[in-house]
């Protein structure tokens, strides 16, 4: 990913294993890397309809983890359909600049929007085409974690990855993941090892979060919510028996 200015106080981020915070709007240089560090590669999946905050808080979190880990952490946009302009949920135009590749991914998210809008784009037109879900489908391998959040769920459900698993998404479309085979748990994030989940659109924050102490660190994690101002909120079913 290309590096950015990222707003440090001028405390220490002890948390963070950092020695000092740097000044506002600080420039510096995230940890040293280690050559021979195995990069943690994300794909945030996009198309028409998504929800703004479902795609940018999850891009948000995990993009600035590279700062927090020696690890090289590559977060990138993807369309099914190659690299495209997108259209969400209130307007916003994002550029994807990545063919979809989850062969090519450690991690994929897959945010919500436009379920409850049948007439309009979003994650109910994307069931109804079917490409997606397909693509989804398709995608699960040895060493892929498959992530969504709120709506984005229903296209795991309608992908077949959360029947006979544990799974969340959005209050509103609890009953019909249910119905369609999921095994609901009551938490804010869900982790059943290849597969996690999250509820809500701001769930996205609590589940880059929990997804950045997973695989980078409970110490990476602690120093982004002090970056982030944000403690992680709700509870974390998961079927892990040690999580770090």
């Amino acid at each position: 990913m290309k590096r950015r200015s990222l707003l440090r106080t001028a405390t220490t981020l002890t948390a963070a294993g950092l020695a000092a915070g740097a000044s506002a709007h600080s420039t510096a240089a995230p940890l040293q890397r280690d050559d021979d560090a195995t990069s943690l590669r994300v794909h945030v999946v996009l198309f028409d309809g998504v929800e703004e905050l479902d795609l940018a808080a999850p891009y948000e979190v995990l993009a600035a983890s590279d700062y927090f880990t020696d690890r090289t952490v590559d977060v990138r946009y993807v369309a099914l359909d190659g690299p495209r302009t997108v259209t969400a949920a209130y307007g916003t135009r994002l550029r994807a600049d990545h063919a979809w590749a989850p062969e090519k991914a450690d991690v994929l998210v897959v945010p919500g929007g436009g379920y409850a809008r049948r007439d309009q784009p979003g994650v109910w037109a994307e069931i109804q085409q079917g490409a997606l879900p397909r693509a989804l489908a398709r995608a699960p391998r040895p060493g892929l974690t498959i992530s969504a959040l709120c709506t984005g769920v229903m296209l795991l459900s309608a992908a077949g990855l959360t029947r006979g698993r544990p799974c969340t998404t959005h209050h509103r479309a609890k009953a019909d993941l249910e119905r369609q085979g999921g095994i609901l748990k009551n938490a804010r994030v869900v982790d059943d090892g290849d597969l996690v989940t999250a509820g809500g659109v701001t769930s996205g924050l609590d589940l880059a979060l929990w997804l950045a102490r997973r695989e980078l660190g409970v110490d990476a994690a602690l120093g982004l919510e002090g970056m982030l101002e944000y403690e992680a909120r709700g509870t974390v079913w998961t079927a892990r028996r040690n999580n770090g």
